[in-house]
């Protein structure tokens, strides 16, 4: 882990999470309050298209971002997304711990700006997500349980495209991924508003000062992750290397990266861990 922490390529993944994350929830939540504005002509604030509007944006945020900065820190943009590659044994528990830190800073940071923006706006929630957000009579379990699904089918995805085995994605990783988050959306959107990222719910809940059922955005995400995990590493997907060596990941990191002389990104080389 010490080796790791000390390297630049370590500290540039962590700033493109940090950075990423902020866009992210800039972007999406802020898609998600824009057509309560009073704008003269607007005729697109009913229910099916706001629903349609928001799953979009929060998908195709989290494609081009990771098309953006996937090749520095894996844009994973999501608590749950880190912990499930965690528990696949594909990153270091340094890296898990910091990226989950900044993930949450980045997005109190988002949508604190984007607070700024929107503060003539009456009864701006700024995205929290609450399990009788559109749906009166949902009670914690079924928000737990939709958030679970939710989260379960994003993890599943990231871990198929994170499959070294795989040859057959080219370019289309980063479409999938914000396919896949597009697709929770339409599912939990109004039951939950949809969390499915732990940190995303964490700003709006910081910012506001209101942390009602909060822990259903934790714990959700959470336990579908690690549900995605066991259902791809050991019953869809089984890896033939020994668990040992997978875990020795948790210290070493997937591989190791050595900084040349230059600061070029390209100047990175990569060796499988002993």
């Amino acid at each position: 882990m010490a080796s790791e922490f000390k390297k630049k390529l370590f500290w540039r993944a962590v700033a493109a999470e940090f950075l990423a994350m902020i866009l992210f929830v800039f972007i999406s939540i802020g898609s998600a309050l824009g057509f309560n504005y009073p704008v003269s002509g607007n005729q697109t604030a009913n229910a099916s298209q706001d629903i349609v509007k928001v799953s979009l944006a929060f998908g195709l945020s989290i494609a081009t971002l990771a098309q953006s900065v996937g090749h520095i820190s894996g844009a994973h943009l999501n608590p749950a997304v880190t912990l499930g590659l965690l528990l696949s044994c594909q990153i270091s528990i340094l890296r898990a711990v910091m990226y989950i830190i900044v993930q949450c800073v980045g997005a109190i940071v988002g949508t604190a700006i984007l607070l700024g923006v929107t503060s003539s706006l009456p009864n701006n929630s700024l995205g929290r997500n609450g399990v009788t957000w559109l749906v009166p009579g949902v009670n914690s379990g079924q928000g737990l349980c939709i958030e679970i699904i939710g989260t379960l089918q994003l993890v599943l995805c990231v871990l198929a495209i994170t499959d070294r085995r795989r040859r057959d994605l080219g370019g289309w990783a980063p479409l999938a991924i914000g396919f896949s988050v597009a697709l929770g959306h339409l599912l939990a959107i109004d039951y939950t508003g949809c969390s499915i990222n732990p940190a995303r719910s964490f700003g709006s809940a910081v910012i506001t000062h209101n942390f009602t059922d909060h822990w259903i955005f934790w714990v959700g995400p959470f336990t579908g992750g690690a549900l995605a995990v066991l259902i791809y590493d050991f019953i869809l997907a089984p890896r033939s290397s020994h668990l040992m060596d997978r875990l020795k990941v948790w210290t070493s990191g997937q591989v190791e990266e050595c900084d040349l002389d230059a600061d070029d990104i390209n100047s990175r080389v990569e060796m499988k861990p002993k």
